[in-house]
């Protein structure tokens, strides 16, 4: 079990490291600077909840192929 929670940790910490640089990109782009700040949260906020949604997806999957 401890090694299930290591791979997890590993893996979130793999998806907030590669969500942070294509935002970094992203943001340093000309066209950026002209998004108003409340469209930029309302997309994060988007990519959050897709993104939760996708790995509660998976933890179905392997919930089910663990049975």
């Amino acid at each position: 079990m401890a090694g299930r929670r290591n791979g997890l940790a590993g893996s979130i910490i793999v998806l907030i490291f590669i969500g942070s640089i294509g935002f970094f990109n992203l943001s340093q782009r000309p066209r950026f600077q002209t998004f108003r700040s409340v469209d930029v949260v309302q997309l994060l906020g988007t990519g959050m909840c897709y993104g939760v949604a996708l790995a509660g997806i998976f933890a179905l999957f392997r919930k089910r192929n663990e049975e």
